[in-house]
């Protein structure tokens, strides 16, 4: 044991000292709203429900660091601006992409090492126009201006680009000529995993089939057949770049369904994105593990969502009952209420069964089971109107909000907000100039260090 805890401390130190090194391979990861409540959330149902025996990959790394977030606007930072401090060290305000307060263009750390010859990568699980990824090439003073960041993504010469789809297609209700902005510019366009075989140019950008929704590539929890999934897209994007870029090249790969489903205050598809956030932080761990003396990675968040945290002891193994995210189970009721069937609280009551464990393995008390009845009865049977619960990217009817008030609970997890917290966030890394992110940072420092690490040497 003693020779273990020796050879753990001198691999610890090795990587600390590994700074006077110059990395040839950088790994930036981003959980979107990842703060620490869904990190503990998920290494907790990691150690006591999958009996793990190792702690995430980002627990694994030893340095360890925390992160303020708030943007020059607010103390509550949106992913524009939070995405431009992490991209290019400068606060911005809300909304604001790539620019600084007063509008002017800022350079993000993909652009400046592209300039040195590395190749580069930017991907998410949310789409390639978003917030976070388009801070890495897009300059906008405005987050929403999708065509605009879809022509500067045309125009980035990255060896690689990914994520769910495109919204600048189609602007003020006319279709745009983006694709053709892509086309000139050489990019080929791949839809899908059955497509990953047929890349054959040094410009690629990957996005979900056709027919899939653009703004994201669809929750863990959803298991859909035939979309893109994030470690397959970090897998992907690592192989692109050994080909087109070995000697040395960036790679920011970002969770963005984590922040979807924390604004949804759903705390089963939370868990199941920042697992699945860490799978795909896996594909650079490995990396590493082989080149230990040439790599960086760094993981971090935008920004904190949800205020989400454990509050009771023993519910997250209810985690697993859940078959379906909250955006599907709204939906799913949304169409029975517009359908010209009848259906009865029983065929309710057996699909919250089937799809939450409801009843069966999560005990409903008698007070809430009276209510979801009455609810369901006003919203499906008598067709009355109900208040709908407003968040960023879906509105979420009162019986699915109720559903998974309930749920929620039975899995101990509890949130503050369905928007963004002033909560710092961690910061983890490993490797070559690892040291440069211990300790209380703010969100602005770590774009800097990562460059540093480079153009010092």
């Amino acid at each position: 044991m003693k020779i273990r805890k020796l050879a753990a401390a001198v691999a610890v130190m090795a990587t600390l000292g590994a700074s006077a090194q110059s990395p040839k391979y950088i790994f930036y990861y981003i959980g979107d709203g990842m703060g620490m409540g869904p990190v503990v959330a998920a290494e907790t149902y990691n150690r006591v429900i999958l009996n793990s025996d190792k702690p995430l990959n980002m627990m694994q790394m030893p340095v360890v660091g925390w992160c303020m977030t708030y943007s020059a606007s607010s103390t509550i930072t949106d992913s524009a601006a939070a995405g431009t401090a992490l991209s290019a060290g400068t606060k911005t305000k809300n909304g604001m992409l790539g620019m600084n307060p007063d509008t002017a263009d800022v350079v993000s750390v993909a652009k400046k090492l592209q300039a040195m010859g590395y190749g580069i990568g930017v991907t998410t699980s949310v789409a390639p126009d978003d917030a976070t990824p388009g801070a890495f090439y897009a300059h906008v003073p405005h987050r929403s201006m999708f065509y605009e960041i879809g022509t500067q993504m045309a125009g980035t010469d990255y060896e690689f680009i990914a994520g769910a789809g495109l919204r600048g297609l189609v602007k003020d209700g006319k279709e745009t000529d983006l694709l053709k902005h892509f086309a000139d510019n050489k990019v080929q366009i791949v839809r899908g995993p059955k497509e990953i075989a047929n890349i054959n140019s040094k410009k690629v950008l990957l996005l979900n089939p056709e027919g899939t929704a653009d703004y994201d590539i669809g929750y863990t929890i959803d298991s859909i057949n035939g979309v893109l999934n994030l470690p397959l897209i970090a897998e992907t994007c690592l192989k692109h770049l050994e080909k087109t870029s070995p000697d040395k090249f960036f790679m920011m790969v970002e969770g963005g369904n984590i922040d979807h489903a924390l604004h949804a205050n759903d705390g089963g598809a939370a868990v199941k994105e920042v697992l699945n956030f860490d799978q795909a932080l896996g594909v650079a761990f490995d990396f590493y593990q082989k080149h230990p003396d040439e790599t960086l990675i760094i993981v971090t968040a935008d920004h904190d969502t949800g205020g989400m945290s454990i509050v009771k002891d023993g519910g997250l193994g209810n985690i697993d009952y859940q078959r379906v995210s909250k955006e599907v189970f709204s939906e799913y009721c949304k169409a029975m209420r517009n359908s010209r069937m009848i259906y009865t609280w029983d065929d309710m009551r057996q699909y919250l069964a089937d799809h939450f464990g409801f009843f069966t393995h999560i005990k409903v008390s008698e007070a809430d089971e009276a209510t979801l009845k009455e609810m369901f009865t006003n919203l499906f049977e008598k067709r009355n109107e109900a208040a709908d619960q407003h968040t960023l990217y879906a509105d979420f009817n009162a019986f699915a909000v109720k559903v998974f008030s309930i749920f929620n609970d039975a899995a101990g997890l509890a949130f503050t907000t369905v928007g963004h917290s002033g909560n710092p966030v961690p910061v983890f890394a490993v490797g070559v100039g690892a040291d440069k992110f211990k300790g209380f940072n703010n969100n602005i420092d770590i774009p800097t260090a990562i460059y540093d690490t480079v153009k010092s040497k």
